[in-house]
């Protein structure tokens, strides 16, 4: 039998895809876990807002939640939208039997702005969930509307953390930065009584889904059995490439990718295999440059373009000739490969398609 990892997500669908359930089993899929869902929530949402929402009834979460974890079994699990005081109290009884790690992405209002928990709900998350959580995961209004203070700046980020882990009873708390404005997006983790810092370059992209996306990757790491602070580190990495490589759909706020994760080292790897096949029929065009690129939304530089030229394959094309395929794949995404010849250039979806109507292969 081969054995996989399993984590189990605790949250509300969002119809859009962007957040909640949807996001938290792609970041599963993306690390290679099997994901497992207790949904407490059905909502109409889309990029600019959330017209509807259904909570599901806390006796058929808790349900959910057995059920996966009686015949299944999990390794680690993660809270999203938790919506109302009783799916709230019926989710820490039932988790509390099975004592799996749990990160706790304590979700409050969605990117549109709509509530996604009820303000009598906020006092039942601090008294059933907090105490139980492995981690918390706030951003900070989140850190603010459970600390109690005023968060302008990371020494005030590090307060909330303490009085969140001191005084709230979580095993550990990472204040996420992306509120606090800056170069760099700066999220500040309390855990056994230090403090540490994780630190990205601040990207401008998609974000619908980034607090969920951040806290499952987390919990996937925790499920394969990296320690707390490494799953951190992982998932860090792994929502910065999100954002920056967000998918462009909607007219709101567009969501995060977690796709990119996978698909640009699985391309990458695919692009260098077709290219090893390739190198000896180049051999037969005297000092040609063949280039192959990731699939459009992955190609932003001559950095994701590869070069094949006398045999040496590598990513990092010459930027001039990088340029003139970056412009026509905008006006046509399908077409990834380009190949110079002394005197002419010729486009194609893939170097097979240049290199056939060549005549060569």
């Amino acid at each position: 039998m081969i054995f996989m990892r399993k984590a189990l997500t605790i949250a509300g669908s969002d119809s859009g895809g962007g957040a909640g359930i949807e996001a938290d089993l792609k970041t599963f899929a993306s690390f290679g876990v099997h994901g497992l869902v207790a949904i407490t929530s059905v909502t109409a949402q889309n990029t600019r807002e959330v017209r509807a929402i259904y909570d599901i009834s806390p006796d058929v979460v808790a349900k959910q939640i057995e059920a996966v974890a009686d015949d299944i079994g999990v390794d680690a699990a993660k809270t999203g939208m938790l919506s109302n005081a009783e799916i709230i109290k019926a989710v820490a009884k039932t988790v509390e039997k099975y004592g799996f790690p749990l990160v706790v992405d304590p979700v409050m209002i969605a990117k549109s702005g709509a509530p996604l928990l009820r303000e009598d709900a906020v006092e039942a998350l601090i008294e059933y969930i907090l105490p139980i959580a492995t981690l918390v995961t706030p951003n900070i209004p989140e850190a603010e509307k459970l600390s109690g203070i005023e968060i302008k700046c990371r020494e005030d980020a590090k307060r909330a953390a303490k009085i969140i882990v001191k005084e709230l009873g979580a095993g550990a708390v990472i204040v996420k930065g992306g509120h606090l404005k800056g170069h760099e997006a700066i999220d500040v983790l309390y855990y056994n009584g230090k403090f540490r810092e994780y630190r990205a370059p601040f990207v401008k992209g998609c974000t619908h889904g980034t607090g969920c996306s951040f806290s499952a990757a987390i919990t996937a790491n925790l499920a394969k059995g990296k320690s707390l602070e490494e799953a951190i580190g992982k998932a860090k990495e792994f929502i910065t490439m999100g954002i920056y490589y967000g998918i462009k759909i909607g007219h709101g706020h567009c969501p995060v990718n977690q796709n990119a994760w996978r698909d640009i080292p699985a391309e990458k790897w695919r692009i260098y295999e077709e290219l090893m096949i390739l190198g000896e029929t180049l051999t037969k065009l005297n000092d040609a440059y063949l280039l192959y690129a990731l699939p459009a939304p992955y190609t932003r530089s001559e950095k994701d373009i590869c070069v094949l030229r006398r045999g040496e394959i590598k990513f990092g094309a010459p930027e001039e000739l990088a340029s003139v395929l970056m412009d026509r794949m905008r006006k046509e995404p399908d077409i990834r490969s380009a190949l110079f010849v002394k005197g002419d250039v010729r486009f194609g979806k893939s170097p097979r398609d240049i290199l056939k109507s060549l005549g060569i292969i």
